[in-house]
């Protein structure tokens, strides 16, 4: 994935053979440099640097954020519109450029330009590499935030690992955690780091598998040499979105108004047979149904099952007055889109992903998930 034609001090550099001259930390005097990256888009990675920064601050140190690679655009081309930058700057009251607090805006056309070989790694390196001595010269530590995943920017060789090395940080790996497998990814990445890995917290865990990830595999990682800073619960109001919210930026019509504030977590689509399809209904919980306004029997089996929050009707068909009546009955709001399905499910999940909810009140919240659940000074050390 990586251009082979970059030069040669751009790629895979050695951190063990950096020298003051090419290490922009010596170069910029004492600042200290944490990297928190994740395994996953949209794990609560935002919110951690950002709550860490904040905790380092309220001990009294100088803080500063960059983000190299802008990832989460509101436009592809133009601009700057990443999200995080701009909270951040907000939040710990910087007065960065923003052409600092994110060098790279890594959107869907640098990616082409890149694959044709448009951009040069090394002369983005020196960008990231320039735009990092000129926050660090003010602040006592650096929170640098990566880029979805751990291994975006691969590219132009500025993954997570890359910019690591070049900002000569200690990465904090952002982790979720669903299945025993999962531990895979997270020897993978630690392999990748190397020596870079200072450890891993674990973000959004539900409550199901809370248990055995301490009693399990915490001690099985840090047997592997791999510390576990801390196990985050799942929290509601930071993983989900509230109806109102989805169906503002889905630009829905509501049908009915009841329950706006209900949390959708996930979505499931009613394309299956009345039967089948009130039996799944029944085995998740916190959900909306993405279905076809004209899918009347759907629309009912949805009703019966206490998991589902919303009804998400595409194509702008309107329900029976019955189905409506049912749906005011029993507190479950009905939203209206003109898309199809497929469009809508893709939209929606895109929501929820992109963490509609993050602001100040989710940093606020993170923060003190971190102080009850994770070594923070461990992390800041």
């Amino acid at each position: 994935m990586t251009d082979t034609d970059s030069e040669p001090d751009s790629t895979d550099a050695d951190p063990s053979t950096d020298t003051a001259d090419s290490d922009p930390a010596a170069a910029s005097g004492d600042s200290q440099t944490l990297l928190v990256s994740s395994l996953e888009a949209s794990t609560g990675k935002t919110a951690i640097t950002l709550a860490l920064a904040r905790l380092a601050a309220a001990d009294g140190e100088s803080v500063g954020y960059m983000k190299p690679k802008g990832t989460r655009l509101q436009s592809n081309v133009g601009k700057t519109l990443d999200e995080d930058p701009l909270l951040a700057r907000e939040l710990l009251d910087l007065d960065a450029e923003m052409h600092d607090l994110e060098p790279v805006v890594y959107s869907p056309t640098f990616v082409e330009q890149a694959i044709r070989g448009r951009e040069d790694p090394a002369e983005l390196r020196d960008r990231v590499r320039e735009a990092f001595e000129t926050l660090a010269a003010d602040h006592d530590r650096l929170f640098v935030e990566g880029g979805g995943r751990y291994d975006v920017g691969g590219i132009v060789d500025l993954a997570d690992a890359d910019i690591a090395n070049l900002l000569d940080a200690r990465v904090l790996l952002v982790a979720p955690y669903e299945m025993p497998s999962d531990v895979d990814d997270i020897i993978a990445a630690a392999e990748t780091f190397g020596d870079r890995l200072a450890g891993v917290v674990f973000n959004d865990v539900p409550d199901a598998v809370y248990d055995s990830l301490e009693t399990d595999v915490v001690p099985f990682l840090e047997g592997r040499g791999i510390p576990v800073y801390g196990v985050l619960p799942s929290e509601r109001k930071l993983s989900g979105v509230t109806v109102a919210e989805l169906a503002d930026e889905l630009g829905a019509s509501t049908l009915v108004d009841d329950g706006q504030d209900n949390y959708v977590e996930r979505f499931t689509v009613g394309a299956m047979g009345p039967d089948s399809a009130l039996r799944h209904f029944r085995r998740t919980k916190d959900a909306a149904v993405i279905t076809g306004g004209d899918r009347a029997e759907i629309h009912t089996a949805a009703l019966e099952a206490p998991g589902i929050r919303c009804l998400i009707l595409t194509g702008g068909h309107r329900p029976s007055g019955a189905i409506v009546g049912q749906a005011s009955e029993k507190g479950v709001p009905i939203l209206s889109v003109q898309t199809d399905t497929l469009t809508t499910v893709e939209r929606a999940e895109d929501i929820v992903r992109s963490g509609r909810t993050r602001d100040a009140e989710t940093v606020d919240r993170m923060e003190r998930l971190l102080s009850d659940h994770a070594a923070v000074d461990s992390i800041l050390e």
